[in-house]
């Protein structure tokens, strides 16, 4: 039954983006038609996770702040759809768990390697997470940049704005040399950093791909 709702909210919100915020994606071609695999995106809106999964035809499972949603109905039935809740406050070990099998049975994951949304729309340094989860599974990685997304949900905004949004796509980054010259903190801050620097390159395409209002 998840899967059928999940396809059925794809479908409504690829439609209504492409209606009324001009969506577009580019780069869809590098994400593996099967196989476990990570999309780590920039993160500057609540409106990021439907805008990217609907730019995916792999159905997709995020990772979450715990406390995203309060409500214990909202939380169930987000849950069934691929949510994954993160407790930041410590070291989520069930959470991290979840994902990497997740990673190991085939299944496309995302995350936010910053953590939290922008306050600004600006990148924030990546966290260490990714690193641990890239090192324990060895999966490929396809950074993503969403453009547009701060302007139409920015933090503290009630209501979405009409503003052009695109979602771009990179090359996958294969860390399996890395694992075999670096370990622990120094490889996870390596990985960290270089998802976050062609997060940050994509930027400059993301703003070209996105139609003027």
């Amino acid at each position: 039954m998840s899967t059928l709702v999940y396809g059925i909210l794809w479908v409504l919100c690829r439609c209504l983006s492409a209606l009324f915020l001009r969506y577009r994606t580019k780069g869809t071609g590098y994400i593996p038609r099967k196989g476990g695999v990570l999309l780590a995106a920039n993160h500057a809106s609540y409106a990021d996770i439907p805008l990217l999964g609907c730019g995916v035809w792999r159905r997709l499972f995020y990772v979450g702040r715990a406390n995203l949603f309060p409500n214990r109905i909202i939380n169930w039935i987000i849950r069934s759809l691929g949510w994954i809740p993160l407790r930041t406050e410590r070291w989520d070990r069930k959470a991290f768990q979840q994902v990497i099998e997740l990673l190991n049975a085939g299944k496309a994951v995302v995350i936010f390697p910053e953590g939290t949304r922008t306050p600004d729309g600006t990148l924030q340094p990546g966290k260490p997470g990714i690193g641990m989860i890239v090192a324990e599974t060895q999966c490929p990685v396809i950074p993503v940049y969403l453009h547009g997304t701060y302007e139409v949900l920015p933090t503290g905004a009630s209501m979405l704005r009409p503003h052009p949004v695109s979602v771009t796509f990179g090359q996958p980054i294969d860390f399996r040399q890395d694992k075999e010259r670096l370990e622990g903190k120094a490889l996870y801050k390596q990985i960290s950093q270089t998802v976050m620097d062609r997060i940050a390159d994509l930027r400059g395409v993301g703003q070209s791909a996105t139609p003027a209002l």
